[in-house]
């Protein structure tokens, strides 16, 4: 018997379907996402541009940890059960984001398994 060929995740699928709770946020060079330390209370997907993320740690000390292009999706750790952000991000070039409320993306993220949950960085 022969297994089933695995399905690809489509993002733009994905994302069509999400109504209420998806927003677009057209961010310029330096702009931030989010920020260390803020409370984490959504998903977000890159359409276009880059991200950087970094991290400072108690001695104030800076860290890149993470360069994310379109195609991918960061800030998941609030479906992880983090309560706020451990990582800032921001916009390496002009960026366009799509944001995905928490209350939004949970019903997606149980209903659709092939969610490529490997790809995504934690933070």
């Amino acid at each position: 018997m022969q297994k089933p060929a695995k399905v690809a995740f489509d993002a733009q699928d994905f994302l069509a379907k999400v109504g209420v709770g998806k927003t677009f946020l057209r961010l310029e060079k330096n702009q931030s996402v989010f920020v260390q330390g803020d409370v984490a209370d959504a998903v977000y997907y890159i359409q276009t541009g880059k991200i950087k993320l970094t991290v400072v740690s108690k001695h104030e000390k800076e860290a890149v940890v993470g360069v994310l292009g379109p195609g991918q999706f960061f800030g998941e750790g609030c479906m992880n059960g983090h309560p706020r952000r451990i990582a800032t991000t921001t916009a390496m070039e002009s960026c366009l984001i799509t944001a995905i409320t928490n209350q939004a993306m949970k019903p997606r993220f149980t209903t659709s398994p092939r969610f490529p949950s490997c790809s995504w960085h934690i933070f």
